[in-house]
């Protein structure tokens, strides 16, 4: 017996590695293939990466020392001093509230919609293939198109500011959240679903009791997920005149005020990480009932 398991235990085993070598040289095929219509090359990428640190070593600000915490001095600010990097904070913190604002409103009402229609567009809801098929077809067209496209033709019909940014934004998280939303339902087990049915519950009902507490918490976890997302989505839309602090970072770039693009790039990245702390608490409240 133990013979037998060895001998089968090595033939699983060299199967296994044989097959890892295919997967490996058919994604180094792959890799190469493709390589050679972007003309992209690791030479060039380790030759020229040290201009990348270049342009990061730029926007860091020159700070010293001993003025870090000075303001004005006849009315001007002092070189070096925390104060005269953040001499635009005043126009930057209300632009980053609207980007907030922004990515919230998109979020909240894309993420709302999407849990909506992707109880129709899931397989396994009893909805009719002529309702579920073109819904399909909708969503993924949302999603395909990039939220820079949506932005673009919305500042042709809307003129430069928010409101381009909020529908690009709204769409695309519509498509996209739909779509994750009626995969998760349909992994969901069936059998809560069909002790409903046997007990005469309505469709309303076995999607009530039987799908939602299924899929609420990777429900909640995907729409907090989209709001990240959406942040900083919106400050790349800023680029096309989406509206926002993306649209101070653009012109901080193309002025090459550099200082400006570290302290705007500071600010994102401190939303975005207060964001991800804040829904996690968020999360973990309403799925396990307590306060983190």
């Amino acid at each position: 017996m133990n013979k037998e398991f060895n001998q089968y235990y090595l033939g699983i085993k060299r199967k296994q590695k044989r097959d890892n070598i295919l997967f490996t040289i058919f994604v180094l095929s792959l890799y190469f293939y493709s390589s050679s219509f972007t003309e992209f090359s690791i030479t060039t990428l380790i030759e020229r990466l040290p201009n990348f640190f270049d342009y990061i070593y730029m926007t860091l600000p020159t700070l010293h020392f001993n003025d870090l915490l000075v303001g004005k001095i006849n009315g001007h600010l002092v070189k070096g001093s925390l104060a005269y990097w953040g001499y635009r904070l005043n126009i930057q913190i209300p632009l980053l509230w609207d980007t907030i604002n922004m990515a919230l409103s998109a979020s909240i009402i894309g993420c709302f919609l999407a849990i909506f229609i992707s109880f129709f567009a899931a397989k396994n809801t009893d909805t009719p293939a002529y309702i579920r098929m073109p819904i399909l077809f909708t969503v993924a067209f949302l999603r395909t198109m990039p939220e820079f496209a949506w932005a673009i033709m919305f500042v042709m019909a809307f003129g430069i500011g928010v409101i381009p940014g909020f529908l690009a934004l709204t769409l695309h998280s519509i498509g996209c959240n739909t779509k994750l939303n009626y995969e998760v339902i349909e992994s969901i087990s069936l059998k809560p679903v069909q002790g409903l049915k046997s007990c005469g519950a309505n469709k309303l009902q076995f999607l009530r009791f039987g799908v939602w507490p299924q899929i609420k918490p990777n429900i909640i976890a995907l729409s907090f997920m989209r709001f990240e997302i959406s942040f900083r989505q919106s400050t790349v839309l800023g680029l096309v005149g989406a509206g926002g602090i993306g649209q101070e970072l653009m012109t901080n770039i193309k002025l090459n005020h550099y200082d400006q693009v570290s302290m705007t790039i500071l600010l994102i990245i401190s939303v975005v990480i207060l964001i991800d702390i804040i829904s996690s608490k968020i999360l973990k409240y309403v799925l396990e009932g307590q306060k983190g």
